[in-house]
């Protein structure tokens, strides 16, 4: 499972962890202005805004789990199973495949109001990449700088969500996420005090009380809750070194660490987790054996170009040491 974040100081910042049992070898992938999105059932985008974000390019295709636009535009796609639905092609409408969904947006719109503008006429069709790569159930966080929405396409059609809290997990749906925040309305970074019986002489006997209560699982209900709180009661300084390191933070309060999710082919953890600067567009990561950050910067690729420039993810840990390194 997976949750992405939305966050501003000086500049907005959008990312996620990608948590899965297993790796696509996805890279850093900017997509210039002049590389053609060819969609399956919609005109091709000739001449777009440049993209930057995670993808598994497949046949020169960019595959985004998210990315960010130069308008300042992020998207994230999670998985989102037993409710994500799919139609069948639909007449005087943009069909459009899940794959493609991120290209779509990024590529024509600046803002999240202009994405629900142009959202108010997709139909979100069933088709697969190809046969070895079938069409993954998924759901979608769009954020500028000013709002965030999620996106659902579900059996009930194509909904879109406000998200005043600036974070999304997996199933269920959206809705229930909000409603299931208010089970935990009384949890606060505050001191603790007596409620329980205020005749009966109860005391702190730690720091973080205030919080008692507040889910430390792993399920994406108790992710979002605890994301949402650490979000939310967030006090960062508005540099962009404070501002990178507290996000990475942030992402930190709901990582998985192998073994610690069975599935049923071995254990999910955080594969990468990622902080897009969207207002200068720096796209920023870590992995799960390297903690060090690794950051692109989109202008510092030729935008106008055809081509995609792709940069593999570094997997393996680095280190930097103060002293003599030991000998092994």
């Amino acid at each position: 499972m997976c949750t992405s974040i939305s966050f501003k100081t000086n500049d907005h910042y959008f990312g996620r962890n990608l948590d899965y049992e297993f790796s696509y070898n996805e890279a850093v992938t900017v997509t210039p202005r002049n590389y053609e999105f060819v969609f399956r059932h919609a005109p091709a985008c000739k001449t777009h805004y440049a993209l930057i974000g995670m993808a598994f390019v497949v046949e020169n295709y960019p595959l985004y789990y998210d990315a960010t636009n130069e308008a300042g535009l992020s998207m994230a796609g999670l998985n989102f199973p037993q409710y994500a639905h799919y139609f069948p092609l639909e007449e005087n409408k943009k069909n459009i495949a899940p794959f493609e969904f991120i290209p779509f947006v990024l590529s024509q719109c600046k803002t999240v109001s202009e994405a629900r503008e142009l959202l108010k006429n997709v139909n979100m069709c069933a088709e697969n990449f190809s046969e070895q790569l079938p069409a993954s159930p998924l759901h979608w966080h769009i954020a500028d700088s000013e709002s965030s929405i999620v996106v659902e396409s579900t059996v009930d059609g194509l909904k879109i969500y406000d998200n005043p809290v600036g974070v999304m997990t997996n199933s269920p749906t959206f809705d229930f996420h909000l409603l299931n925040l208010s089970h935990h309305m009384g949890s606060t970074r505050e001191i603790a005090t007596n409620r329980f019986a205020p005749q009966l002489s109860l005391q702190t006997y730690s720091r973080g009380m205030g919080g008692f209560g507040l889910p430390g699982d792993l399920s994406s209900a108790g992710r979002f809750v605890r994301a949402a709180f650490a979000l939310n009661n967030s006090v960062c300084d508005s540099d962009e070194a404070s501002s990178v390191g507290h996000f990475f933070q942030l992402l930190g309060v709901v990582a998985q660490q192998k073994g610690s999710c069975a599935v049923e082919h071995g254990y999910e953890y955080t594969i990468y987790s990622s902080c897009c600067n969207t207002t200068r567009g720096i796209y920023y990561y870590t992995t799960y054996n390297n903690g060090c950050l690794t950051a692109v910067d989109m202008h510092g690729e030729n935008l106008d170009g055809t081509s995609l420039t792709v940069y593999p993810m570094r997997t393996e840990q680095q280190i930097t040491w103060e002293n003599k390194q030991p000998k092994k």
